[in-house]
């Protein structure tokens, strides 16, 4: 099932996405975010092929908020999860850091993860209990044991709560940050060792899907900003607190709690 999920969205993502790459119009959705022709044929191509493999419900990207929820409910026994284009506004202003992300969920928790980055030709992935890779390679490719003060960090700063944010902004624990605009890629930088520590103040359920089951996979760990257990939060805006070390997790989550309850003076 993995290999054939993973010819899936390479073929499409290389079919619909790849040819439109610095050639394609884009317009705004209601809540702004920039949208193309290539998210929708991209979408609809995998919906297509990922349905003929299994029958299932899909959640993806492009549907509607009500379909959204009207395909999480019908998909607690099985379900695609799938975000077409993560990292579109990259995609059109031709940042090569954009991916094709596809899940299969079951009872709310993913069982298998692809995400592929058409660009590098990087394909990640993993399958519940089996672990993760990146094109063949387990993953993680690199674990260094780091002091929090030696690490790089990958931090979305928009949706902090703003005492988290003050902190991180003025006295980060890191030594160096990095935002590059496309979640699904930024978990598995983290599954690879190419980033160390993780903080994204909201994320869709297509953002998480398969990228927290291959950092999983990897070895890592994570949870929300108000859940130890990630899986126990709200589906369509979980936060995320995430590395791959685990003494590292540990530092950084108490870091964290730590963070998020000083005030200014």
């Amino acid at each position: 099932m993995l290999d054939r999920i993973r010819t899936i969205v390479k073929d499409i993502a290389q079919t619909e996405v790849t040819p439109r790459y610095l050639n394609v119009a884009h317009s705004r959705k209601p809540d702004g975010s920039l949208f193309t022709e290539a998210d929708l044929a991209c979408q609809n191509a995998l919906v297509e092929a990922l349905r003929a493999l299994a029958p299932l419900p899909v959640v993806g990207e492009e549907m509607s908020d009500d379909e959204h929820r009207e395909q999480w409910l019908a998909g607690q026994a099985g379900m695609w999860c799938i975000d077409p284009i993560d990292g579109t506004s990259n995609f059109v202003n031709g940042i090569p850091y954009f991916a094709v992300s596809v899940a299969l969920m079951r009872n709310g928790r993913s069982e298998i993860g692809v995400v592929y980055d058409p660009i590098a030709d990087e394909m990640f992935s993993a399958e519940l209990g089996r672990g993760a890779w990146l094109n063949g390679t387990p993953l993680p490719i690199a674990r260094k044991h780091k002091e929090l003060q030696q690490t790089m960090a990958g931090i979305e700063m928009k949706r902090l709560p703003m005492p988290l944010l003050r902190q991180v902004s003025l006295y980060p624990p890191y030594c160096s940050q990095r935002n590059f605009g496309a979640s699904t890629l930024d978990w598995c930088y983290v599954a690879a060792g190419r980033l160390d520590l993780y903080l994204h103040g909201g994320q869709k359920l297509w953002d998480y899907a398969a990228g927290s089951l291959i950092l999983q996979e990897a070895g890592g760990a994570f949870r929300t900003l108000e859940q130890e257990d990630f899986w126990a939060d709200d589906p369509w805006q979980r936060s995320v607190v995430a590395a791959l070390d685990s003494e590292l997790y540990t530092d950084w989550c108490t870091w964290i709690e730590v963070a998020r309850k000083i005030n200014p003076a």
